[in-house]
């Protein structure tokens, strides 16, 4: 008897979901929708639309691309706008918060460079001063003392 060659198992499909797709997805999440109920409808994993709304959540719309690299079209758009891919989703407060944060380092950056530069203009005071004449002869004149 001859043995019959079983055929192969089809692997299972990988679904790929468009950008605008995922973000109706996400904005249903966010008005309230049950995502158990949505993730039977759209036959996926609770996992996968949290994933999906944690992502939107941290880097607006542009972080749910798809995986790859993006359609010649879509980079030809991206390189002539010359806008980042990284879409800033913050919002006013947490701008807000975050420009108070730098304002604040320059203004420490500021300080300590006036500090090096008080140093640097008394140092170069102590130095251009007219040296002191010795008081035994052969003797060298030194600088003024730096005890006030």
């Amino acid at each position: 008897m001859a043995k019959r060659k079983s055929s192969p198992k089809p692997k299972p499909s990988h679904r790929v979901f468009s950008q605008e797709f995922k973000v109706s997805i996400v904005c249903r999440m966010l008005a309230g929708e049950n995502v158990s109920a949505l993730a039977r409808e759209l036959k996926m994993t609770r996992k996968d639309l949290y994933a999906w709304r944690d992502r939107f959540q941290a880097g607006g719309p542009e972080a749910l691309r798809g995986r790859g690299r993006p359609p010649k079209a879509e980079a030809a758009g991206l390189a002539a706008s010359g806008t980042s891919a990284e879409v800033s989703a913050e919002t006013p407060a947490a701008e807000l918060e975050a420009a108070r944060k730098r304002i604040a380092e320059l203004e420490r950056k500021v300080g300590q460079q006036q500090l090096d530069l008080d140093f640097f203009q008394r140092a170069l005071r102590h130095v251009g001063a007219p040296r002191q004449p010795g008081t035994k002869p052969g003797v060298t004149g030194s600088t003024k003392s730096s005890k006030r």
